[in-house]
């Protein structure tokens, strides 16, 4: 440890983001707010070696060893710890409670490192969504297998909030909230959720087309249970300003409204478009407790009761994974995924990366009765829909 990470460790403070906040408000209503990615590969990651390499990893990026302290995140929390999982937990289920487990942002850990071996040697981070996103916790797990491999990390010390962006990204047009409606028909079953645990289902697809966001959402209007549906789209504010590397949660949202049957193209105009407007920047420039077209109190959040949802879906894309990244000498990686978490307004979590000339699909829903199979159909329709070339 050099004296320079040491400083960086213990005088890293940034405030608590608006953006964050909103995740807070989340967790209030019981909902564990948690990023879980799932690296999966042939060969061996020594115990011993990865404790190291988290600790050398967060030296470097200390804003996954923060704890809340008033309106503020400082690095002065525990390190990510390293759990040596059974064996069970390297085949495909996600059933050890270790993937449904909370983490607590005031005592810490915020970020959690599991490590399984089988047939398939499985590498799993969780980090709580509050503090950091999805582009950041990549950062961080790259730097986990640099220090693997004896590099010095990059790091990740920036202390900038979405401020910092809404500045790096220039004028951006004012625009209308988008107005709420009424709670949109379930899709993926009936009845009450077994215990708010998240189910989670996975497609791995033998393409890798452009568009995955469009493509995917159009191929879900083809089940909505009515006519139309409203989708969110997260956006990683760091496109306004890439040289800034910070673990921090600095992904806002576009909002979409999607009709049965869309054409993916028009849908990926309008995506563009968005982007081009900047929506996701004048998105934070809303007043979060009056504009929010979801839920705009903890109350009416609790309230709803999963046969309604005022959002059909959130789809984000990871884009290409480089699993160059992910190597050692003694590990070779084969796959990567994602676990989505249940949001209290969204019905279904869809995330795509894609690694090789595969895209690996990974949605999640509330386990209640049906959901299993009617999750089922929508990957089908997805993976059919990835595969179709038009």
């Amino acid at each position: 440890m050099t004296a320079t990470a040491t400083r960086t460790r213990g005088t890293y403070t940034r405030r608590i983001s608006q953006i964050e906040r909103g995740y807070l408000n989340a967790a209030a209503t019981g909902t564990p707010q948690l990023i879980q990615m799932v690296v999966e590969g042939e060969g061996r990651i020594d115990p011993a070696a990865l404790r190291q390499a988290v600790r050398t990893a967060t030296l470097a990026a200390p804003g996954l060893a923060v704890r809340r302290r008033a309106a503020a995140w400082r690095a002065d929390g525990p390190l990510p710890p390293v759990v040596e999982l059974p064996d069970t937990a390297a085949d495909d289920g996600f059933d050890a409670p270790f993937f449904h487990r909370d983490l607590d942002v005031v005592t810490g850990p915020v970020c959690e490192v599991g490590l399984a071996t089988g047939p398939v040697t499985r590498l799993v981070v969780r980090a709580s969504h509050i503090v950091t996103d999805g582009r950041g916790l990549r950062q961080w797990i790259a730097d986990v297998f640099r220090a693997l491999r004896g590099e010095e990390p990059l790091g990740a010390d920036s202390t900038a909030d979405d401020t910092h962006f809404r500045t790096a990204a220039g004028p951006v047009a004012p625009a209308e909230p988008p107005a709420r409606i009424p709670g949109l028909p379930a899709v993926l079953g009936h009845g009450p959720a077994a215990a708010g645990r998240p189910l989670w289902l996975r497609r791995r697809v033998p393409a890798c087309p452009s568009a995955v966001t469009a493509r995917v959402a159009a191929a879900l209007s083809r089940h909505l249970a009515g006519d139309t549906g409203r989708l969110i789209v997260p956006v990683d504010l760091r496109r306004h300003d890439p040289a800034v590397r910070s673990t921090a949660n600095l992904t806002s949202q576009l909002v979409l409204d999607l009709s049965r049957d869309d054409d993916w193209r028009a849908l990926h105009g309008r995506i563009v478009r968005a982007l081009l407007a900047k929506r996701e920047v004048a998105a934070l420039s809303r007043d979060f407790l009056r504009q929010n077209p979801f839920a705009n109190t903890l109350r009416e959040a609790r309230e709803l009761d999963g046969t309604r949802f005022p959002c059909t879906a959130i789809i984000t894309d990871h884009g290409r994974i480089d699993t160059d990244e992910l190597r050692t000498d003694d590990f070779r990686p084969t796959g990567f995924a994602t676990l989505p978490m249940l949001v209290p307004y969204a019905e279904m979590f869809l995330s795509a990366c894609r690694t090789g000339d595969e895209t690996e699909l990974t949605l999640s829903c509330r386990d209640r009765a049906g959901a299993r199979e009617a999750a089922g159909r929508v990957l089908d329709g997805i993976a059919q829909a990835l595969t179709t070339a038009d």
